[in-house]
């Protein structure tokens, strides 16, 4: 472990120089993870699209899990300190997350290994990431960013017409595509956006799921590679996990999450390769936390969010990968 500044100093010097990295940011931006050529390492596995020192292995795995959620009641007094916070004006979108005990026969070592999520991350003993969200890749001089907003049950009747026609949910969706716009514009020039709210469907052995991104993309100057640390670190935390406005949302999660530090969940995480970059955000998380086992999941909240439904989209989340 290091710290992120420490992390960011590290990647422009690497990426200047074209040497191949592994990166990753916790969400309070308290620690970070730094490899120099990490495929010749064996302590930290990593997959992503641009390359990883594991392959998928086909293989057959107990995917059955046991949660135990937390009450309707005790998540109804989260949610409501982050409504108070929205009708307040503090925030017009939250993202809140939970920690849920698990239990299941699968090792986070299996889960890693049988996952085919393009992002994933097993840091032995502590915690398995595997993501379907991308943060930013970097090739030639353009960034591009991929904020995921929005899910449902692709079984539902309409499941397509149904997200898409959501109020609820275009507002969301529409609130992060602005704030990472504005993300990637700290950096970038001639930031647009490419696409708008398309879907992908994430298949899990419980149900298959319809998730709905957008893509926006800028114009990095010439010497980013010498910069590459400090334009990751501009951007944290990853607007789709937290909020907008930023720095106020992330008070609100503070107080309504009870003072529960995120850790590496719903932070970040990369690889350069000495030319290009790939991340993801780390969601879909197991860690280990004193001997025991608990899911993180969460979703973002808006003033025409319902609790119950809200509530039940944090237990959806709560699967291990199909094999």
């Amino acid at each position: 472990m290091t710290s992120p500044h420490t992390a960011a100093r590290q990647m422009n010097r690497c990426a200047a120089a074209h040497t191949p990295f592994l990166f990753a940011f916790d969400f309070e931006l308290e620690n970070a993870i730094f490899m120099e050529n990490p495929l010749e390492q064996q302590d930290i596995l990593f997959r992503t699209p641009l390359g990883g020192n594991s392959t998928v292995k086909r293989k057959d795995i107990d995917t059955r899990l046991t949660a135990h959620p937390m009450s309707l009641e005790a998540y109804q007094q989260r949610f409501d300190t982050i409504s108070h916070g929205l009708h307040r004006g503090d925030s017009f979108l939250a993202n809140l997350t939970v920690q849920t005990p698990i239990a299941c026969n699968a090792s986070m070592l299996d889960i890693f290994e049988t996952s085919r999520a393009p992002y994933c991350l097993l840091v032995p003993e502590h915690f398995v990431c595997f993501s379907p969200e991308i943060f930013v890749r970097i090739e030639g001089n353009t960034i591009s960013t991929y904020p995921m907003k929005g899910t449902i049950d692709a079984a539902l009747p309409n499941a397509r017409e149904t997200i898409l026609n959501d109020p609820k949910e275009t507002a969301e969706h529409v609130t992060v595509v602005d704030l990472l716009r504005n993300d990637l514009g700290l950096n970038a020039n001639e930031v647009e956006v490419a696409r708008f709210r398309y879907i992908d469907q994430i298949d899990t052995p419980q149900r298959s799921i319809l998730q709905v991104s957008s893509e926006i993309k800028g114009t990095l100057s010439n010497d980013w590679q010498a910069k590459l640390g400090d334009i990751i670190l501009s951007m944290l935390p990853a607007g789709s996990v937290s909020g907008a406005p930023k720095t106020a949302t992330i008070h609100l999660i503070h107080k309504a999450e009870q003072g529960q530090k995120r850790g590496f969940y719903t932070g970040v995480f990369g690889y350069y390769d000495g030319e290009r970059l790939d991340s993801g955000v780390l969601i879909r998380y197991i860690e280990k936390v004193q001997g025991k086992f608990y899911f993180r999941s969460g979703g973002g909240i808006t003033v025409n969010s319902n609790c119950l439904s809200e509530y039940n989209e944090t237990i959806e989340k709560i699967y291990l990968p199909a094999t």
